[in-house]
């Protein structure tokens, strides 16, 4: 099912964690799989003046090819210009893996989606200009981004008033 190439970007990622004093964060995430990704990235400039992803690292809560595509995008992404790294597609990040499953690929566009969502807050908190297209594509993340994240403040309300009724000395419901 897996490239031998998935395999190894996920029992050994690559720039995997919390980077610290990152440039920009971007958070991803899907409402229908659960997976959640958070991207950061560290922008400097190169001897030409460009802002330059120096260094990225990620955290993801998913599945083999979440991690697999998270590590993937990070080293595509390092040591590109920011121009260069918003032309990342998913396409590019599966087919340097040496492809997904059809029902794996939107792991592939959430990691391309975390870069571009990282490259946005980057310009965005430098008021910066930010190009249409990648504008766009913000306001869909954020949306998405909205939705699961209500998605999981409704499962920890449910929690906590499960924990609560329990405490109260009812026994909660096991699941």
């Amino acid at each position: 099912m897996y490239t031998e190439r998935v395999i190894e970007h996920f029992r050994h990622p690559h720039n995997m964690g919390k980077l610290a004093n990152p440039s920009a964060i971007g958070k991803v995430g899907n409402i229908v799989c659960g997976d959640v990704m958070w991207l950061y990235i560290r922008v400097e400039k190169d001897d030409q003046g460009r802002d330059v992803i120096a260094d990225v690292s990620w955290e993801t809560f998913g599945c083999t090819a979440a991690i697999a595509t998270s590590s993937m995008v990070s080293d595509l992404a390092k040591g590109k210009t920011l121009e260069e790294a918003i032309a990342i597609t998913n396409q590019d990040v599966a087919q340097e893996l040496g492809g997904l499953p059809p029902v794996k690929m939107h792991c592939s566009a959430l990691a391309a989606d975390a870069l571009n969502e990282a490259i946005h807050n980057y310009l965005s908190d430098r008021k910066m200009p930010v190009p249409d297209a990648l504008r766009r594509r913000h306001e869909k993340i954020e949306k998405d981004v909205a939705a699961l994240d209500k998605r999981y403040k409704a499962f920890l309300d449910r929690e906590q008033t499960k924990g609560n009724t329990a405490a109260a000395g009812e026994s909660a419901p096991c699941s």
